[in-house]
């Protein structure tokens, strides 16, 4: 998206946004806070060696980044390739959701745009219509959706706030283009009951929200965590998070190792 915005006054909404006073910024990026005044009013502008310690001091993303050089007038300093055509980086993800079988796994982008999955996430997408699952498919819309997994998500009172309170952080952290819309998307979806959010708990629900999934095989109980690359310098690997679940008990385990010797 090409903004218009002087690079002055991205950067002082940069530093709002990680809620940072210009002397606390200025100490930490060694400038002066008057300099700093100068350039978010303006009347200095600043060196691309600059913009560099001010986005590494208040953890711009490599997209926004290269907004602000070409604010400053210097050509942006990130690539974006297609995920393709990440190499080493691609074979990385590949392996890693791999790997993580019979257990389910994907890589998706800061929309939540679906870039890759192991064959354990077909339990995922079974089911869903067609129209959810025409590339690019949308995770959260594909879950969210009350014609996709929506109905099948035993606990989704507590998924869908869980899933809502990620989504603004996100956006928070990241300003990407595309998510204010897909969350206020999310939102508009119908509001489940509470139901479903207690009874047959695991103890792994003492320590963090599962994902409470029924299947045509049985229900699984399912954690996750999430892995970014660290230091990346491209824009699309900025942007890549892989998502690991785990089986929450013993029974969501087994059926997942029996369901990995089901033919596609």
């Amino acid at each position: 998206m090409t903004r218009s915005e002087p690079v002055g006054a991205l950067i002082r909404r940069w530093r709002e946004r990680r809620g940072r006073s210009q002397l606390d910024v200025s100490l930490s990026a060694e400038l002066s806070a008057r300099h700093l005044s100068f350039v978010e009013t303006g009347r200095a502008n600043p060196s691309r060696g600059m913009i560099e310690r001010l986005c590494d001091e208040l953890d711009v993303p490599l997209r926004e980044r290269n907004e602000l050089y070409l604010a400053a007038g210097f050509a942006p300093m990130h690539a974006e390739r297609a995920f393709t055509d990440l190499g080493a980086a691609r074979a990385a993800v590949e392996a890693v959701l791999t790997g993580h079988e019979p257990n389910p796994a994907l890589a998706v982008n800061v929309r939540w745009e679906l870039l890759a999955a192991n064959r354990a996430m077909e339990v995922f997408l079974h089911g869903v219509p067609a129209e959810l699952r025409t590339p690019p498919v949308n995770v959260l819309r594909a879950t969210m959706h009350p014609d996709g997994l929506a109905g099948r998500i035993r606990n989704l009172a507590q998924w869908r706030a869980h899933l809502l309170r990620r989504v603004r952080r996100q956006l928070a952290r990241t300003a990407a283009e595309g998510l204010p819309e897909l969350l206020r998307e999310l939102e508009s979806y119908p509001v489940p009951g509470q139901h479903g959010t207690g009874a047959g708990g695991t103890p792994a629900e003492d320590l963090v929200v599962p994902l409470r999934l029924s299947t045509e095989y049985g229900e699984l109980a399912l954690l996750y965590t999430t892995t970014m690359f660290g230091s990346p310098r491209d824009v699309t690997l900025d942007e890549i998070s892989i998502e690991t679940f785990f089986p929450a008990d013993a029974a969501s385990a087994d059926l997942l190792r029996a369901m990995s010797a089901i033919p596609a």
